[in-house]
Order: structure tokens, then C-alpha cells, then sequence
């Protein structure tokens, strides 16, 4: 007997842009940089809440976020390190994500980058593919 089988494929949508942050500093104070140097104006949020692992408490990350108005851009700096683990665990040395969601122009991307790298406490700031990552699907929300 034959069986007819059809397989669903589901592929998560990661339509954001990420860019890892490496530093020593608390994230009220990187955010206090950022916003100084780079014109932003980050403004804590409540805390991201994530089921990272199934058999613990949700973690809690701290978030803040942004916006563009003129391109309906928005920005979020969220702590990779949480009260339960980290959000991203196959990256424990980057401390803290900014996610871009809808768009964000090439160029204005690479000075963004580029700026966040010249801000002295800031150790790197590099563009990261989600699709690369293992636990991606904890950056939705």
C-alpha cells in the first residue's frame, strides 16, 4: 500500500536586520552613549519576556527601543543576557542586540555600524545574518 505523504515546511520570516554589540558596559549606558553620539533616543521599555527553555521560568531581557518616524523604521536594543540565560545562546560574548525592523537603507546601515564602532566603550558592533542563528526564534516578537 502506498501512502500519499505531504511534508510542511515552515520557515520563519526574519525580516529585521541585527547587528551584535560587544561591551563591558551596563545597557543604560551604552543607550546613553548611543543616543548621545548618534542622535537616537532609546527609551527603556518593559522587559522582553522569552521562553528560551521549555522546562524553566520565562528569561527577562532588557529592551529598548526607537524609531524613525520619516521611515517608519524602528529599533530595538535588547540585552542578550537575561534572568534566566542568554536570548542568543551560541553568542555569549556579544552582550547586546540592535534589531532594525521594515527598512533601513544599505548606506545608512553601514555608518550606523560604522558610528557604533567609533563610540571608544564599544568594543565591535557587526552585522549579523538571523537566518544563521540556532535559537533565531527568540528574536521574534
Amino acid at each position: 500500500m502506498i501512502l500519499n505523504r505531504k511534508v510542511l515546511k515552515f520557515e520563519i520570516d526574519l525580516d529585521f536586520v541585527l547587528i551584535a554589540v560587544t561591551t563591558s558596559l551596563k545597557d543604560y549606558r551604552t543607550c546613553y552613549l548611543i543616543n548621545k553620539h548618534l542622535n537616537f533616543n532609546f527609551i527603556k521599555g518593559n522587559d522582553l519576556e522569552v521562553d528560551i527553555n521549555p522546562d524553566k521560568e520565562a528569561g527577562y531581557f532588557s529592551i529598548y527601543t526607537d524609531s524613525w518616524e520619516a521611515s517608519e523604521t524602528d529599533f530595538y536594543f535588547i540585552a542578550n543576557k537575561g534572568t534566566e540565560g542568554y536570548l542568543i545562546p551560541e553568542m555569549r560574548k556579544t552582550d547586546y542586540f540592535i534589531m532594525i525592523k521594515n527598512y533601513i537603507d544599505s548606506d545608512d546601515l553601514d555608518a550606523l555600524i560604522s558610528s557604533l564602532n567609533k563610540i571608544p566603550e564599544i568594543v565591535a558592533a557587526v552585522k549579523i545574518d538571523p537566518k544563521k542563528l540556532k535559537s533565531r526564534e527568540n528574536l521574534l516578537f
